[in-house]
């Protein structure tokens, strides 16, 4: 099912070398991240007729350091295959290699903070890193310097407002975008159902729970029978499942970000004897490295969103997309094995859709730049789902605001019609 909605309101530097490609960088100081001290035309800083070098902040180290590291390998992959063929023809007529320089910052903002400061002179664009607080606490700066922001790992709905953040776009869909869809199934319904909620206490958790009950509003088969809040930084989830399980309620609307909390989550509602349904955010419902290990099977659903082909489930073992992603993923991104984080996948896609922006800025400034990445309209990236594209056309919406609904079916996923 095609989903589409409109907008709503919304400690130290480490280079990652293993997955990096070698950097080539041009640029100054801290003053050459501002493109408007250059004069009109002229290369912004990170670009020459050979290359341009593109920098990225992210967890690799830490509770959230198997997506950071996926948000690398994917788009580094994908340009190290470019790479190998050639390069990519931009708009303006030169053929460049594009290189990757990222960073370490463990979902710590100050660091993200840091690590932009470190970046900003020499790379063209900062993209694909993960968090919405991370990459809250460089937006402004960003801003300021004119340093594009584009096609960060975030559903904040701040990164996808051009008026707010004129330098920035989101990639993956909005929060409030998962949590209607999850809404509107649920909705659709034609049985009664007591929803229990436990969400993150922030931007990350208020956005999914918002666009949840925006969908099931006015619904006579839907009761929400308590709400429950978790901070990030929390080691246990064991008090909230407990008192959610008392609740009585037959689905669980779980907005949670952090992959050791989602599955102790699902662990202990199971030594509870709770058995709901699920609904887990796209980012912390990967089958191999959260739902088996959490014991998934043993409720009578698990639901998720998704717009990225999944290359472990059998339906896509043949699939040409997957199987080159797969190749190059080993081999320029140094990621031997099958990725467990749809991430790996997201950033692949990223690589694509600034492939399609550098084809068409006519001048090598970040100013050319945005205006061809926010002229996008129904890309089918590699490894996209059917019924989904990529388009920055859309004020207030992310390049990727189409989903479908899946329901786990004990190795990957099955895209589903109605609440089952």
């Amino acid at each position: 099912m095609n989903r589409h909605f409109g907008s709503r309101k919304a400690a130290g530097i480490a280079a990652v070398s293993a997955l990096a490609l070698t950097l080539t960088a041009c640029g100054g100081g801290a003053d050459s991240g501002r493109s408007g001290d250059a004069a009109e035309g002229a290369p912004s800083p990170g670009i020459t007729d050979d290359s341009v070098t593109l920098g990225i902040t992210t967890p690799l180290s830490g509770a959230t350091a198997g997506p950071g590291t996926c948000t690398v390998a994917g788009v580094t992959a994908y340009f190290g295959m470019k790479n190998a063929e050639g390069g990519i023809e931009f708009g303006d007529g030169k053929t460049r290699t594009v290189e990757i320089e990222a960073l370490d910052d463990t979902y710590d903002p100050q660091q993200a903070a840091a690590n932009y400061d470190s970046l900003k002179g020499d790379v063209f664009a900062m993209t694909a890193g993960l968090g919405t607080p991370t990459n809250r606490a460089w937006r402004e700066a960003a801003i300021a310097d004119e340093v594009p922001q584009a096609l960060i790992m975030t559903g904040d709905p701040i990164f996808s407002d051009t008026e707010e953040s004129p330098w920035q776009l989101g990639f993956v869909p909005i929060y409030q975008n998962e949590g209607e869809a999850f809404g509107e199934l649920l909705a659709g319904s034609s049985a009664d159902h007591k929803v229990a909620i436990l969400s993150q206490n922030d931007d990350f958790g208020e956005g999914y729970v918002e666009g949840f009950k925006s969908a099931v509003e006015g619904a006579d088969n839907i009761e929400i029978v308590q709400e429950l809040t978790y901070e990030a930084t929390d080691t246990s989830v064991d008090a909230q499942i407990t008192e959610l399980a008392n609740s009585g309620a037959d689905v669980i609307f779980n907005a949670m970000s952090v992959t050791p909390l989602t599955i102790s989550a699902l662990q202990k509602a199971q030594q509870l004897n709770w058995k709901p349904n699920w609904f887990l955010p796209s980012n912390t419902s990967s089958p191999g490295a959260i739902l088996q290990p959490g014991g998934a099977a043993a409720f009578p659903g698990v639901y998720s969103v998704s717009f990225a082909k999944a290359p472990a489930s059998p339906a896509f073992a043949q699939d040409e997309d997957v199987q080159t992603y797969l190749s190059a993923l080993k081999e320029y991104g140094n990621y031997p094995e099958p990725p467990a984080f749809p991430h790996c996948q997201w950033s692949w896609m990223v690589g694509a859709t600034l492939e399609q922006a550098f084809m068409e800025m006519e001048e090598p400034t970040r100013d050319s730049f945005m205006e061809a990445l926010r002229g996008i309209e129904g890309f089918e990236a590699p490894l996209m789902l059917p019924d989904t594209s990529v388009s920055t056309t859309e004020a207030g919406q992310p390049a990727v605001s189409t989903v479908v609904v899946q329901k786990y079916n004990g190795k990957g996923y099955d895209t589903v019609e109605s609440f089952e």
